[in-house]
């Protein structure tokens, strides 16, 4: 029998979540789910731990190398068969009985995929996360959820694991195996471009927990790779008929993350403080002209004086 939903898990490292994570899937464990475990090279115990897991549906594929979160994504995709499709990384854990609401949505609607809210797990803190789209509930043109450009729009909302997708969507659920940061952006780009429709529903059982060792913590090479995620973006818009608001859109984010980095631009060696300067400038200046004039002003005071300071304009 097909499976109803598969849910892919790139797991690398996380045996101190992995109780967490096990005890969801296990309370959501049913005919129909199967839930694919991709251990990308874990140096822990997280093999062992996930070699004696007793869930009904479980499968674990060991990688004897780390390949990175998007490949590890793509290859469980490929193992899985669901009609429908989810993610879940595994530090993070969801509550009783998710999987069957994510399932209903999505059959009730009857659209191409559906994204939900979450829950950001800080400490012993617990803060729900909308999704911000504040249509709920109804079927809609996944284009329209790339704007407006100056307001979040669903595709700052790039969060994989915060949906359910229908198989069918075929290529736009793979995700560039070159990416091991940002890998997300133009994966939800390409989603909102390309799928006919979609949906937002109020549905917040994936509690998120973010690690301090994650990548977007510390100072690593890979940090840079939102670079290459954006110019994807960008590139992607080219023969876009909504080319001039989409690229608005993109342009706006991009600079924003990149005035994030320069922020935090101390966490980096020397070495990578410079490749960031020289990528920042290069981005910006490859941006149309009319487009950065329109984008900088907007920007606030602080990340201004960043990009002054980075282009060396007073």
């Amino acid at each position: 029998m097909t499976p109803e939903l598969s849910v892919v898990i790139p797991a690398r490292d996380v045996a101190p979540h992995l109780d967490d994570l096990l005890r969801g899937l296990a309370a959501n464990a049913r005919a129909g789910v199967e839930f694919i475990v991709i251990d990308d090279g874990s140096a822990d115990r997280t093999p062992e731990i996930l070699q004696e897991a007793r869930v009904d549906g479980l499968t674990v594929v060991r990688n004897d190398r780390p390949a990175g979160v998007a490949a590890a994504r793509n290859q469980g995709l490929a193992l899985s068969s669901g009609r429908y499709v989810t993610y879940l990384d595994a530090d993070d854990y969801v509550m009783p009985g998710y999987y069957a609401e994510l399932v209903a949505a999505i059959e009730g609607l009857g659209c191409d995929f559906v994204r939900v809210d979450h829950v950001q797990v800080t400490g012993t803190r617990r803060i729900p996360e909308p999704a911000p789209m504040g249509r709920r509930g109804v079927v809609l043109d996944p284009r329209d959820g790339i704007l407006p450009v100056h307001e979040n729009s669903m595709v700052d909302y790039p969060a994989i694991w915060a949906g359910v997708y229908r198989r069918e969507l075929g290529d736009l659920l793979a995700m560039d195996e070159r990416l091991h940061t940002a890998e997300d952006r133009p994966w939800v780009w390409r989603l909102h471009r390309e799928a006919a429709s979609y949906a937002v529903v109020p549905l917040a059982g994936l509690h998120y927990r973010q690690r301090p060792g994650s990548l977007r913590q510390i100072g690593d090479e890979r940090q840079l790779h939102f670079f290459d995620a954006f110019d994807q973006v960008i590139a992607g818009l080219a023969d876009d008929p909504d080319h001039e608001s989409f690229l608005r859109k993109a342009a706006r984010t991009y600079c924003a993350i990149i005035a994030f980095h320069l922020k935090r631009r101390d966490r980096l060696s020397p070495e990578l403080r410079e490749r960031l300067y020289d990528r920042g400038r290069t981005a910006l200046r490859a941006l149309p002209e009319e487009t950065l004039a329109e984008t900088l002003p907007g920007m606030g005071g602080e990340r201004a004086r960043l990009f002054a300071d980075l282009l060396g304009v007073s």
